[in-house]
């Protein structure tokens, strides 16, 4: 993803990003690059200009807490954005085991399903779809495949007619695997989504080196159906319990609102379909698994 550190690449596109009014530094001429010089950063955070020169070239790796602190404080850093500071900042022993993917539990799996008027998905740090309900098929069926939200968002020609705030979810997909990443920087999962749309699209390559963090939270989005139209609608993102790894994503619409109206006929799209193939005699089939991204697009 980069020929520097994680840790570097990071505190340099911060402070790239900031002005010197934006920390009250004076402003003299033209000068040679953007942003912040790395010796006004270190003047800033009360450390020498070597030390903190040599924690942007990946020269020191392990800085103190109180290092880390005034590093975050100089670079105007916010409470999430200082978390991702202090994970890049761990070592591989000091970071929690068994990141990576396993599968939905039965039990999430079940609670889903019970959910008929609430689309519902569990996403993966690298925002694979790892499980849905049959109205989170639905709500999604203008894709040519619902199996990972960034590619869908920036690859798929559906993308840019549903999101009807695009550039909102654009830096919210990254935003998002940016957080995945400060937890497993060695995550093979989410360098090949980087690195295969990096390639793919340049939106994305320029939101990533912005190294902006943001997990899900609880927001509104403005969507669009190809067949029921306009989506108004409320969502919330929940830490799965035994998986810390994977979010499950509940969208919600106002009751007996033109959304909840527009769910209900998602709903019955659904539901004929399987009513359909109860009537077919019943063959046994393997689940497909989520698509690789790599090499799956025309």
């Amino acid at each position: 993803m980069s020929n520097g550190t994680p840790l570097g690449d990071f505190l340099r596109a911060r402070r790239e990003a900031l002005k010197p009014h934006d920390v009250g530094l004076p402003e003299y001429g033209r000068r040679r690059v953007p942003g912040l010089r790395r010796e006004e950063v270190a003047l800033l955070a009360g450390v020498s200009s070597d030390y903190y020169i040599r924690l942007e070239q990946g020269r020191e790796s392990s800085p103190s807490a109180q290092v880390v602190e005034a590093v975050a404080l100089a670079l105007k850093l916010d409470a999430e954005a200082a978390d991702h500071l202090n994970r890049l900042c761990l070592n591989a022993s000091q970071r929690p085991r068994h990141w990576g993917e396993a599968e939905v539990s039965q039990q999430l799996l079940q609670l889903m399903d019970g959910w008929e008027h609430t689309p519902a998905f569990v996403v993966g740090p690298a925002l694979d779809i790892m499980a849905c309900n049959s109205l989170a098929t639905a709500l999604h069926s203008g894709f040519d495949r619902f199996d990972n939200l960034a590619r869908m968002v920036f690859v798929d020609p559906a993308g840019r007619e549903f999101y009807q705030e695009w550039e909102r979810a654009a830096h919210s997909c990254v935003a998002e695997i940016r957080a995945a990443y400060g937890h497993d920087p060695e995550s093979a999962r989410i360098a090949e989504v980087v690195a295969e749309l990096s390639d793919r699209r340049e939106e994305f390559a320029a939101l990533w080196k912005m190294h902006e963090v943001k997990s899900k939270s609880q927001e509104g989005k403005h969507l669009k159906h190809p067949e029921v139209g306009d989506l108004n609608i409320k969502f919330a993102a929940f830490t799965v319990n035994g998986a810390p790894h994977q979010q499950l994503i509940v969208y919600q619409a106002e009751p007996a609102g033109p959304t909840a109206t527009a769910f209900e006929t998602l709903r019955a799209m659904a539901v004929e379909p399987k009513q359909a193939r109860a009537a077919e005699p019943q063959q046994a089939q393997a689940a497909a698994p989520v698509a690789d991204l790599a090499g799956k697009e025309q």
